[in-house]
């Protein structure tokens, strides 16, 4: 009896783990020996446009000619107005098991996506299975190798230990300088920026005539520097101090003495209205445009909306200045080591019930590194290609030699900026991707938004203040259930439904346990004393 009781709880014990285990897990993906030709297949196809019909017409004759090879898949092309709507989509279909088929999207979304139960599918397979994987014997058209995609763009795609991402389209960030207001003031610019260089021209700029409008443009309306992305601007500015961000494990190093000293730097610029970022004043391109801006810092992608000449400006031709727009690398601490921010979408697959119908994803998923659809994408915005086959085609070198030759395809704002990234691929780095890492950088560029913002109102920003700002961020963002703060050790935050009932059963059981070996004893000694 006493063997069977224990055997009995011991199974009672076990039957929780099997819940605990396995759990937001992703099994690797087996790739089918052969592509069933002879049965239809409907995929679904999410991409982003910024309302630019060039970049719809390129998906849209991507598709065409795709399906001209494959005429049994059928791709539904889905467009979005940005990355968050995928995003928050995305999270909504994963409970309906509705995902889309191929998605374009960020590494830092998909750690969100892998917390699902194997949601996304791992390319590792894939990328290198003979017959249908990169340039595989099986596919119908001309697709790159996997040593002819860029390694450093190709690496952002390993989430944890799998691969879960093939890069689309990357950019970096750029800073479009407006020379003719420079010059105007004095000064000559550097063949490197400093944020030094930017700090002191930007005060100085703030000078004023006795009507109240500025000196360098004679107007009411001046920013002399504007940064898009402050996410971005934090990231990089502490990378370039060697200071804490996060650790590819997750825990989280950014609420630093580092920090701190930066964001007194912002309250110094903002305070005096020398600085200002997009989500205070606007997109930094219009200002410079106008005459209103005089360092516009934004992705390599959005050369395309500044200058004089910008064929997608969002400012009425009338408030249009004449100046000459420079693009040059972002500012930097320390030009011996020069770091900037590799960025831009990526492409990844949802897992199906059917095999080949995910294998039908990855071959339209591979048709979108080809050289006809990377180069086409590349020349609408300042992107570049994600391969070594496209970036040395014949095609793409001319595309480049022809800077300048119009306003349009060869708008030489926009091949200035891909240059810059092209040129500098080595000094690229990526933030570390784990489930909560798109929260951390929102924090990032949220505590320069907040110390701005707190400056105008004239508040007092002292260590108390930071103090306050630092957890307000773990709060807003709940990092706390994301990484522990400076330590290596995880706050994993509430325990997950399944663990909760491993310890109710195994606390039962110890009870019972317990009460049994009381019972026993009590018998053996009535037992002992009759």
């Amino acid at each position: 009896m006493r063997k069977k009781l224990f055997a009995v709880l011991l199974m009672l014990c076990m039957l929780p783990l099997q819940g605990c285990h396995g759990s937001k897990k992703t099994s690797g993906f087996a790739v089918p020996e052969t592509f069933d030709a002879e049965k239809n297949y409907e995929i679904s196809f999410w991409a982003k446009n910024d309302t630019n019909k060039v970049q719809t017409a390129i998906y849209e004759k991507a598709i065409e000619d795709f399906e001209g090879l494959y005429p049994n898949i059928k791709v539904n092309l889905k467009l979005y107005t940005d990355y968050s709507r995928i995003y928050n989509d995305v999270i909504t279909n994963i409970a309906t098991a509705t995902t889309p088929n191929v998605c374009i999207t960020y590494p830092d979304h998909i750690a969100t996506y892998l917390e699902g139960d194997n949601v996304v599918v791992p390319l590792d397979e894939l990328l290198i299975d003979e017959k249908y994987g990169l340039s595989g014997s099986e596919v119908r058209f001309d697709a790159p190798e996997k040593e002819e995609i860029i390694p450093q763009f190709l690496s952002e795609g390993v989430l944890g230990e799998g691969h879960y991402a093939l890069p689309f389209m990357r950019s970096s960030e750029a800073c479009y300088i407006n020379v003719t207001l420079l010059e105007r003031m004095g000064y000559t610019l550097p063949e490197k920026l400093t944020w030094d260089f930017i700090w002191d021209v930007s005060e100085k700029a703030m000078e004023k005539n006795t009507d109240g409008t500025y000196k360098v443009n004679g107007q009411n309306v001046l920013i002399p520097f504007i940064y898009k992305s402050t996410d971005n601007m934090m990231i990089q500015w502490l990378k370039q101090n060697d200071a804490g961000y996060s650790t590819d494990e997750g825990s989280i190093e950014i609420f630093n003495d580092t920090t701190k000293q930066l964001l007194e730097k912002v309250k110094t610029h903002a305070g005096s209205y020398a600085f200002s970022t997009f989500k205070i004043s606007s997109y930094p391109g219009n200002f410079l445009n106008a005459n209103q801006c005089i360092f516009a810092i934004d992705s390599t992608a959005g050369a395309t909306w500044i200058g004089a000449d910008a064929p997608l400006s969002d400012i009425s031709k009338e408030d249009i200045a004449r100046f000459e727009t420079e693009v040059m690398m972002i500012p930097q601490v320390n030009w011996e080591n020069p770091k900037m921010i590799s960025q831009g979408p990526s492409i990844c697959l949802f897992n199906k019930d059917d095999p080949n119908e995910v294998l039908a994803s990855w071959l339209f998923a591979q048709y979108l590194l080809t050289n006809e659809v990377q180069i086409a994408y590349s020349e609408t915005e300042g992107y570049v290609p994600v391969t070594k086959k496209a970036q040395e085609s014949e095609e793409y070198q001319d595309y480049l030699a022809r800077m300048g030759e119009d306003n349009d395809t060869y708008y030489d704002v926009k091949i200035k900026a891909a240059k810059i990234l092209l040129d500098n691929v080595e000094h690229t780095f990526v933030t570390p991707v784990f489930n909560g890492s798109a929260s951390l950088r929102n924090a990032a560029g949220q505590m320069i938004e907040n110390v701005a913002k707190s400056v105008r109102r004239k508040e007092t920003i002292d260590d108390k203040y930071y103090e306050k700002l630092f957890e307000d961020m773990v709060s807003l963002f709940r990092l706390n259930e994301t990484g522990a703060m400076n330590t290596g050790e995880k706050d994993l935050g509430p325990l997950p439904y399944e663990s909760v009932v491993l310890i109710g059963v195994l606390f039962g059981v110890w009870i019972g346990i317990i009460c049994y070996v009381i019972r026993e004893y009590f018998r053996n000694k009535k037992r002992i004393m009759s």
